[in-house]
C-alpha cells in the first residue's frame, strides 16, 4: 500500500471546467470595461470580415499570462475552455496579430497605453476609498529589471551583472501596506543599458505619468521614487521643472564628499529610524546633510543619510563608516520629519515585490526574437499585471488583497468546477470542499455589485 489512494485515469470527461476561478479575471475585465477599451483601441488593426477581434485576441493573451503562461502558445489553455473564455483565436492568428502590432511601431503602443490609462481611471473610481489615490497622493516606483535571454535575440547583450539579456525599466503605482501595486510603464532596453541613464528615467516617468488620471500628472501630490539609478542632476531637475513640480524620493550614491560629511555629523544630530508601526528601528539612525553636498542640486533638495548595523555576515563597503552600513537619498518634501521620510523611502522595497510578481507573470523570459515584438509582449504582461492588481482591489478584502500572483493562481484561479446548463443559463459549480470556494464566490458577489461601464 502506498501513501496515496490509487485512482484510475481515463479521458473523455465532459461538463468539467479547469481554471474555473479565472472567472474572477473575466468579470474584472467586464466591470472595468477593459474589453471595450482594448477593442476600440485596436479597431484600426482589424481586417474586414475578420472572425476574431484584435482586442479580444490581445486580452486572451493577457489572461493566459495572468494564469501563468509565458509564451504565445499558452493561450491554448483558454481555447480549451470556451464556456468561460469564449472563442479563442488559433496560434497562427495570435502570432500574426503580435507581428502586425509590432510592425506598427509606436502607434500600436500608444493606442494600448491610452486604453489602459482610460480604464485605470475607471477602476480607481470603482475602488473608492481603496484606490491608490484615495489619500490624494500617489507613489510611483521606477526600477530596472534584468531579464535573462538563453538564445540570440535582438538587443540582448551582456548586462552589468555579467549575464546576458535585456534591462527593461519598469514603473509601479504603490497600493500601500494594505495592497499590492500595478504597472504603469515597461520600457524595454538592451541588456547593456545603464542603471542611472537620466534620459531613460525621464522617458519612463513620462510614460508612467500618462497612465495616471490627469489631475495627478503634475504637482506635489505625485511622488516619484527610485533607487540610486535616479539620483542624477538631470533627472531631479526634470522632476522639479516649472509646471511639473513633482515630489521625489531618489536614492543617492555615497560620494567621497557625502562620506566625509557623514563623518563630521555629531552624535547628537542622529535620530533613531522608525518602523511602520511607529516603533524605533533597532540599530538604525538617520541624519540630514547640508553644506557643500547640496551644491549644484535644485533648490529645496534635502539630503538624508541612514546608518545601520549590517546584518550578520554582510560585507561592508568602502563607503561605509565605523562599521555601519550607509545609505543616502534625496527628497524635496519639506515639512515631514527625516525619520518619516526615511521610512517612506525604505518602503520603496515594495517595488521588489512587484518585480518578483512580474517575473512570475511573463517577465521571466522574453519569448520573441525582435525587440518590437517583445515590447508588445511587455505591454501584454502589464495588462496581465493590471488585472492581477485590479481584481484584488475591487473584489478581495483583508489579507487576501496581499496575495501575489502565484498564490492567486494556486488558491483561486486553479479551482475546477462543474458546468451545469439549466434552461438557457449556464452555471459553474465550484467544489464545496475547496478551501477557498467562499473567497471566490464572495469576490464574484462584490464584482457583480459594481456598476457596468458606461
Amino acid at each position: 500500500m502506498g501513501s496515496y489512494p490509487r485512482v484510475r485515469v481515463e479521458g473523455g470527461g465532459h461538463a468539467v471546467v479547469s481554471q474555473a476561478g479565472a472567472v474572477l479575471l473575466v468579470e474584472t475585465v467586464s466591470k472595468a470595461g477593459l474589453d471595450q477599451a482594448i477593442s476600440a483601441a485596436l479597431a484600426p488593426w482589424r481586417r474586414p470580415r475578420a472572425v476574431h477581434d484584435p482586442g479580444k485576441i490581445l486580452l486572451d493573451l493577457a489572461l493566459a499570462v495572468a494564469l501563468g503562461g509565458d509564451c504565445l502558445a499558452d493561450v491554448g489553455m483558454l481555447r480549451a475552455e470556451p464556456a468561460v473564455f469564449g472563442p479563442v483565436a488559433s496560434d497562427p492568428t495570435v502570432s500574426r496579430l503580435v507581428g502586425k502590432l509590432a510592425s506598427s511601431g509606436k502607434r500600436a503602443l500608444a493606442a494600448l497605453r491610452a486604453a489602459r490609462a482610460e480604464v485605470r481611471e475607471q477602476v480607481w473610481r470603482l475602488a473608492g476609498n481603496a484606490a491608490p489615490d484615495a489619500d490624494r497622493q500617489v507613489i510611483v516606483d521606477i526600477d530596472g529589471v534584468l531579464v535573462l535571454a538563453h538564445s540570440e535575440k535582438q538587443d540582448a547583450t551582456a548586462t552589468w551583472k555579467k549575464t546576458f539579456g535585456h534591462h527593461p525599466l519598469m514603473g509601479f503605482v504603490d497600493h500601500g501596506h494594505g495592497g499590492s501595486g500595478e504597472p504603469v510603464v515597461g520600457l524595454l532596453r538592451p541588456g547593456n543599458a545603464g542603471s542611472n541613464t537620466a534620459a531613460d528615467h525621464i522617458e519612463a516617468t513620462r510614460l508612467a505619468l500618462s497612465q495616471l488620471p490627469k489631475h495627478l500628472r503634475r504637482g506635489r501630490q505625485t511622488l516619484i521614487r527610485t533607487d540610486s539609478g535616479g539620483g542624477t542632476h538631470e533627472f531631479v531637475a526634470w522632476l522639479t521643472r516649472r509646471g511639473r513640480w513633482l515630489s521625489y524620493s531618489v536614492g543617492m550614491t555615497i560620494t567621497d564628499a557625502i562620506h566625509q560629511a557623514v563623518l563630521k555629523i555629531p552624535a547628537s544630530a542622529w535620530t533613531p529610524a522608525v518602523e511602520p508601526d511607529g516603533d524605533i528601528r533597532d540599530g538604525a539612525w538617520v541624519a540630514e546633510l547640508a553644506g557643500d553636498c547640496l551644491t549644484g542640486w535644485p533648490k529645496g533638495l534635502r539630503l538624508i543619510v541612514r546608518k545601520e548595523r549590517p546584518h550578520p555576515g554582510a560585507q561592508l563597503r568602502f563607503t561605509d563608516a565605523d562599521g555601519m552600513r550607509l545609505t543616502c537619498f534625496a527628497t524635496n518634501t519639506a515639512v515631514e520629519a527625516i525619520a518619516d521620510l526615511e521610512l517612506r523611502h525604505r518602503q520603496r522595497a515594495r517595488a521588489e515585490d512587484r518585480i518578483r510578481a512580474a517575473r512570475a507573470t511573463g517577465l521571466r523570459n522574453l519569448p520573441l526574437h525582435d525587440t518590437a515584438q517583445n515590447q508588445i509582449w511587455l505591454e501584454i504582461i502589464q495588462i496581465a499585471l493590471d488585472l492581477l492588481a485590479w481584481m484584488p482591489l475591487l473584489a478581495l478584502t483583508g489579507a487576501t488583497r496581499l496575495w501575489e500572483p502565484r498564490r492567486l493562481r494556486l488558491r483561486l484561479f486553479s479551482a475546477a468546477a462543474q458546468l451545469v446548463t439549466t434552461g438557457r443559463r449556464r452555471y459553474l459549480r465550484l467544489a464545496r470542499h475547496w478551501p477557498w470556494t467562499d473567497v471566490i464566490t464572495g469576490a464574484l458577489e462584490r464584482l457583480h455589485a459594481l456598476p457596468n461601464p458606461g
